[in-house]
């Protein structure tokens, strides 16, 4: 990040016209008038970290109140509120813009590209998300707090919300509209701005799982927005779209919006299966095995994804040839994930592997992850479903994938480009320290769920009965230290990065590493690839 907290390599001489030589905005104005994709990346995310704090705060709230039973801290209400809003605030402010941060950073520097296709609405997308984020974390102050409909925003409950759930859905918009934004971007960027010789199949992995995820994007905020419009309009203008009263049906909001939030799990996973696609191969010092089964496992699983909404709904009183259908079409999208897992284990295997801490993460991420799958193959299961539905197992699942799974993905990706981004390397034995900690933590944490939700836990409870209270206590401790760990990784491994502390990175600090962005410099130059570059058969170098 500090390439872009240096403008030494703005090419003044050819480029006066250009927005970023040495004639472009320096200051506080370069960074609100950011058009240079390193630095709207950076932007995004450092905004992320911010959102994971913010959103880290409410789920210790949400621990703290659960260390034992009865009412310690907050009233029910405000527990909803804190819940869902924990939910909100990961998946659109920290994951989501976090993985649009790793695009915007990496894909022109992947695929030869000078920068984004439209750089001007990347800045635009970007600065949406602020005022988003700031509507969202106010509501907590408005008349009635924040929403309490869980992060899913199901009718009933958000027709009879106060004013912050209007503001809430006001949020969701505006951070939709920046999503669409961002993957048009992306789209347009991968097809029309490849360096002469990358052929579509010659791409980065990351690259191709964000082509997708684009499409997705693309594909499912729409949904959302016309769900929560439709909840607007029977809050305020009189339809009854979901109001029983008037003849609206509250299932058909968990149809359109389980037909968004299911292909929205695999948004926030497919980037996360790119970067570790990148790093395993890196420090196994080996190709990655089946690339080809790679790219269409990923776009399988894209398409799978629009087809299985329905098995969060197995307890709304579906008929059993529907209960069949999504239990076979979810156990169905398993195989695609099963096969990149097997892809990424015959990389390793008989490699020369090497276990720096990009390497820890993402060997950490493959066997946390396939645990998560695990689960969620058990909860595809109709009967065993109806017994876990809203349970601590559910709770449990999906922390598995999310937590485990995207963040650990992106912390892999942050140890893995840092250098590349500020031309320091970090401290191994702090990375070290950040990764044993973070999953050591994190299994104390979520382990303990799966038990409670076996035993009838059921999730969004501010209070519970004496035989949970153990792994409660258990989970409560461990989600403290997870929290610490992560605020650690900002101190002590991204903060003295960004400050230029650590000894100097060369241009490909990885022995194995391979692509284009290896080939710059590090820090990456402000400008880069302004004429494209001649690649090689492989499409991993540049020649000349």
């Amino acid at each position: 990040m500090s390439a872009v907290l240096d403008d030494k390599h703005g090419h003044a001489g050819d480029h006066a016209h250009d927005d970023h030589g040495h004639h472009g905005p320096t200051g506080w104005r370069r960074w609100v008038y950011a058009t240079n994709h390193k630095d709207i990346g950076t932007l995004y995310l450092l905004f992320a970290f911010t959102m994971l704090m913010v959103g880290g705060v409410l789920a210790l709230l949400i621990r703290a109140e659960l260390f034992q039973p009865g009412l310690q801290l907050v009233n029910p209400e405000l527990f909803n509120q804190l819940t869902t809003m924990h939910g909100l605030i990961m998946v659109f402010g920290a994951i989501m813009p976090a993985f649009v941060g790793f695009a915007n950073w990496m894909i022109p520097l992947q695929i030869g590209a000078s920068d984004m296709a439209f750089a001007r609405m990347n800045n635009f997308s970007f600065w949406l998300m602020i005022p988003a984020a700031l509507m969202l974390v106010s509501s907590f102050f408005m008349p009635g707090g924040a929403p309490a409909a869980g992060w899913t925003l199901y009718a009933p409950l958000t027709l009879q919300m106060g004013p912050s759930m209007d503001a809430g859905i006001f949020a969701m918009h505006i951070l939709g509209a920046s999503s669409i934004m961002g993957s048009i971007n992306i789209i347009v960027t991968i097809l029309n701005m490849r360096a002469p010789g990358m052929t579509l199949m010659k791409m980065p992995m990351f690259a191709w799982t964000w082509l997708i995820t684009a499409y997705l994007l693309i594909a499912v905020m729409p949904v959302l927005a016309g769900a929560i419009t439709m909840t607007l309009t029977d809050r305020h203008f009189g339809t009854s779209f979901f109001n029983p009263a008037g003849g609206g049906d509250p299932v058909m909001y968990q149809h359109i919006f389980w037909f968004f939030g299911h292909p929205e799990v695999y948004i926030m996973i497919l980037p996360a299966f790119g970067i570790v696609s990148q790093i395993v191969p890196a420090f196994a010092r080996k190709k990655l095995f089946g690339y080809a089964s790679m790219v269409y496992a990923t776009s399988s699983i894209a398409i799978l994804s629009f087809i299985v909404w329905a098995h969060h709904m197995f307890t709304t009183g579906m008929p059993v040839t529907g209960q069949l259908f999504f239990m076979y079409a979810t156990m169905l999208i398993s195989v695609p994930t099963a096969v990149k897992i097997f892809n990424w284990i015959a990389t390793m295997w008989r490699g020369s592997m090497t276990f720096e801490t990009p390497m820890l993460f993402a060997v950490g991420f493959i066997f946390v992850f396939t645990m998560g799958g695990f689960t969620g193959l058990i909860l595809a299961m109709a009967p065993i479903d109806i017994q876990l539905q809203d349970t601590y197992y559910v709770v449990a699942h999906f922390h598995y994938v999310l937590v485990a799974g995207s963040l650990f993905s992106m912390f892999a990706g942050v140890y893995y480009w840092l250098p590349k981004w500020t031309g320091h390397m970090y401290s191994e034995t702090r990375g070290q320290i950040h990764f044993w900690g973070s999953l050591i933590t994190f299994n104390v944490t979520f382990f303990p769920m799966h038990f409670l939700g076996l035993a009838g836990m059921p999730r969004r409870y501010a209070d519970y009965p004496m035989q949970f209270a153990d792994f409660n206590a258990i989970a409560s401790v461990g989600a403290f230290g997870f929290g610490l760990m992560q605020v650690y990784f900002f101190l002590a491994v991204v903060l003295p990065a960004m400050m230029g502390k650590g000894p100097a990175a060369p241009a490909k600090p990885w022995d194995g590493a391979e692509g284009l962005e290896w080939e710059v410099p590090s820090p990456a130059p402000f400008h880069t690839f302004e004429t494209p570059p001649k690649l090689d058969a492989t499409a991993t170098r540049v020649i000349g």
